[in-house]
């Protein structure tokens, strides 16, 4: 079983890249959902707390298809550079802000240029993966392992986040997404593949662009409302458990949701599934929306805690599988772009679900936010059903078998 995980960190270029990108990822699960709390705490509205929250991942998302491009031109140690010096700054910024009573105008910017600014480390493991290995068996793993990653720092950042809101220190988790932001990005700068990365060329019949390729603006579709749905199920659970007087028991719910994708995350990607890759994704996304409905049902915590556990397990395996498809799906020498297109519909949708949540939230019981949380990866569904066939994609694995080896 754990035979992939061995032969993927037999691959030099991936075992130390893989370690570096950790404490650099460390904000992807506590800054947002920090910022919701933080501004929450101070002005008791979840509309004013949702619009900051929402628009610090809106910032990453508008501006995530420029840093792919640029990555893909000239590689991505100068982006690096540049979101080192600016992304701490913001957040530190934003801090001050709360804590001045500053208009919800100027908290809300800051809070959108901090999101731009965000270091692209997750991009650039993601565009890497393909440039040095050439199994798409190891590929598979590897983009698995990269979603156990993430999960796992969502694990301890919603947790980290409850904690310092639990001691009377709300702001604090803001301010260590700064600092694990700085000290791993600049851990992740130095490490050889990043440092010897060297752009690929496009290919001739590729300049078009992405929006040429049918099956990868559906799979965009797709993305963009699953991630509505997690931003929804984020509002929904803390709405609930603000609602039950207890706020702090969303970053464990929300903890428990990811421990359990990290759960599901490492079962997917210690077997071989013979299920086409498109089946794949639509089973995880039905599991997905059926976890939010169970969710949605429960009124004990107890039982509401151990809920978010099983609603969890399928979350990574969404984005595992519909990163491998859009490795499949993306065109030679603009795989960055590619992957920040996704990732701008990923998080523009968890923005834009985590706005709209906070609206519904002074409307609404938090239930019906997660059955519309299950309703948006419904919608997601039946996008990917339109998705071609992965037999009708194998001419795609050019795109990653042939790549240069970094």
């Amino acid at each position: 079983m754990l035979e992939r995980y061995r032969n993927l960190l037999r691959v030099p270029a991936i075992r130390g890249t893989l370690l570096a990108s950790i404490p650099g990822r460390l904000p992807i699960g506590i800054a947002g959902f920090a910022i919701l709390l933080l501004v929450q705490n101070k002005t008791g509205s979840f509309i004013s707390a949702g619009a900051a929250s929402g628009l610090y991942v809106l910032g990453l998302a508008s501006v995530a298809p420029l840093i792919g491009r640029m990555i893909d031109r000239v590689g991505p140690s100068w982006v690096l550079r540049a979101c080192l010096a600016i992304y701490p700054a913001m957040l530190i910024t934003l801090v001050a802000l709360v804590k001045l009573d500053a208009h919800p105008l100027a908290i809300a910017l800051s809070a959108y240029v901090a999101g731009a600014a965000l270091p692209p480390i997750t991009i650039c493991m993601r565009t890497l993966f393909p440039r040095v290995l050439n199994e798409p068996s190891l590929l598979q793993t590897a983009y698995s392992v990269d979603s156990l990653v993430v999960e796992t720092v969502f694990v301890v950042g919603p947790a980290l986040a409850a904690l310092l809101l639990a001691v009377g220190f709300p702001s604090g988790a803001v301010l260590l997404a700064a600092l694990s932001a700085a000290l791993g990005t600049l851990w992740f700068m130095r490490t050889p593949a990043i440092r010897n990365w060297k752009p690929q060329p496009r290919a001739a019949t590729r300049q078009r662009g992405i929006f040429a390729e049918p099956a990868l603006l559906l799979l965009f579709a797709a993305t963009l409302f699953y991630s509505v749905a997690f931003g929804l199920y984020e509002v929904g659970v803390t709405a609930f458990a603000t609602q039950r007087g207890t706020p702090a028991a969303a970053g464990v719910a929300l903890a428990l949701a990811s421990l359990g994708s990290a759960a599901g995350a490492f079962v997917y990607c210690a077997h071989h599934w013979h299920a086409p890759l498109r089946k794949q994704f639509l089973i995880a996304l039905v599991l997905m929306a059926s976890g939010s409905l169970l969710v949605a049902a429960v009124t004990g915590i107890y039982l509401y805690m151990l809920a978010n556990l099983i609603a969890g397990v399928p979350m990574a395996s969404v984005i595992a599988t519909q990163s491998q498809l859009l490795s499949r799906l993306a065109p030679k020498g603009m795989l960055a772009e590619s992957f920040t297109w996704g990732s701008t519909c990923l998080l523009g949708g968890i923005g834009g679900g985590v706005a709209l949540g906070g609206v519904l939230a002074e409307m609404i019981a938090p239930a019906w936010i997660l059955v519309s949380a299950a309703c948006a990866t419904g919608t997601a569904a039946l996008i990917a059903l339109t998705i071609p066939h992965l037999a009708q994609l194998d001419v795609a694995d050019a795109h990653y078998t042939g790549e240069d080896a970094a």
